[in-house]
């Protein structure tokens, strides 16, 4: 047998080998490469406000948070966090039990299905989802099973039939993400109701990142899933503090869940980051008591950015589906005469100078998303009407 090679393993564990360095790194290093404008990666190009970020540099200063914070995240926190779900949700969550702080949304999502699931478990996703759902049901040895939202009457729409008709008796949990990235859609209360009953009946575990729940538009509501009948005892809610404050780098998300829940997800996130950004936590526990007038302001200023891009990208020639929540635009190109958004993106910034994100990224039916294409509005004024004024020269 001698002088016989066999093929070296490779490094990547197989469960992760489908994902490669993900489409946010390659678009905006694109951006960087060409000078482009960077519609791509959803974060925004100004800082929060000045109070919440100087509350940060005082816990840097008094020495709170310096070193390892608790576990489950600093106390005043987690009390932010359970008055802010009573005061805007009439949830009620035990600070103690009941809310646990983590490295962003990204690890509460990471933690609750490397803790809740088994392998070989079903997860139902809604599609086109953001690419860390696939990644973290895989590391879990979970099954995704994609439930598509699809166009219809200048939104995009969940079919409730196509979702009962997707569990099985494999069915472990429900991945549901609203307001919705990258589509904007915004459950609507008689979905949520169905999702609940279906929950309810299938016995089913629901996972919901509600990280967008505070930029809803045009009379939309955002309604937590956790809220509804039967759902408070199986629902691992998260949102984090990125999308609301513009601090995205701050990296401090939270799980509202019963304890059980949580105590389940604590032992999972213990054992990625065990704890972090201790001095943050503080300034965002201040954040999340800021007064009505700054949600309402950071609400009508994104939704102005909106219209200005979808008005922009229509008159550029694209199909254009107006979000009702997130900061995020999805167009489709094929007015452009064009079909192949991977392609379109790839060469938008030679062509106009922009980088926008692809959504067949998000989708296991890749051709389902193949002609859409999403652009972030989380951008000064300024940026905004230069990439409207470079996409009209296509």
């Amino acid at each position: 047998m001698t002088g016989m090679t066999s093929t070296p393993r490779p490094f990547l564990n197989r469960r992760l080998a489908e994902f490669g360095t993900t489409i946010f790194a390659e678009m905006s290093a694109l951006a960087v490469r060409t000078g482009s404008i960077n519609l791509g990666q959803g974060f925004p190009d100004t800082d929060g406000p000045e109070e919440v970020r100087e509350a940060a540099v005082r816990a840097l200063r008094d020495g709170r948070g310096n070193q390892y914070p608790p576990g489950p995240g600093v106390p005043e926190l987690r009390s932010a966090v359970a008055a802010h779900q009573l005061r805007r949700y009439g949830l009620s969550y035990d600070p103690d039990t009941e809310v646990l702080v983590t490295a962003g949304a990204t690890e509460a999502i990471a933690a609750s299905l490397l803790a809740l699931l088994e392998p070989g478990d079903e997860v139902i996703a809604l599609e086109p989802y953001y690419d860390s759902y696939a990644a973290c049901i895989a590391m879990a040895g979970g099954k995704r099973v994609p439930v598509t939202l699809r166009p219809d009457g200048g939104s995009f729409r969940l079919d409730l039939d196509e979702l009962r008709d997707a569990v099985t008796d494999r069915t472990r949990l429900l991945l549901i993400n609203t307001p919705h990235n990258p589509t904007g859609t915004v459950l609507t209360r008689e979905e949520l109701t169905a999702i609940a009953r279906l929950a309810v009946e299938r016995d089913l575990l629901v996972v919901t990142d509600e990280v967008y729940e505070h930029l809803v538009f045009d009379g939309a509501e955002h309604l937590p899933l956790a809220a509804f009948p039967g759902m408070r005892e199986r629902t691992v809610t998260i949102s984090s503090s990125g999308k609301t404050f513009s601090f995205t780098g701050w990296k401090v998300g939270w799980v509202t869940a019963s304890p059980g829940l949580v105590a389940a997800v604590r032992s999972a996130k213990q054992f990625l980051t065990y704890v972090s950004s201790g001095p943050f936590q503080y300034a965002v526990a201040e954040a999340l008591a800021l007064p009505e007038s700054y949600f309402t302001a950071f609400r009508e200023d994104l939704r102005a950015k909106r219209d200005l891009l979808a008005a922009g990208l229509a008159e550029a020639g694209f199909t254009v589906f107006r979000p009702a929540g997130t900061y995020f635009v999805t167009t489709d190109i094929r007015p452009l005469g064009e079909s192949d958004g991977v392609a379109f993106c790839r060469s938008l910034p030679e062509r106009a100078g922009v980088v926008a994100i692809p959504n067949a990224v998000f989708y296991d039916h890749r051709e389902e998303g193949a002609p859409f294409v999403r652009f972030a509005f989380c951008k000064r004024t300024s940026v905004l009407e230069e990439a409207v004024r470079r996409l009209k020269t296509l």
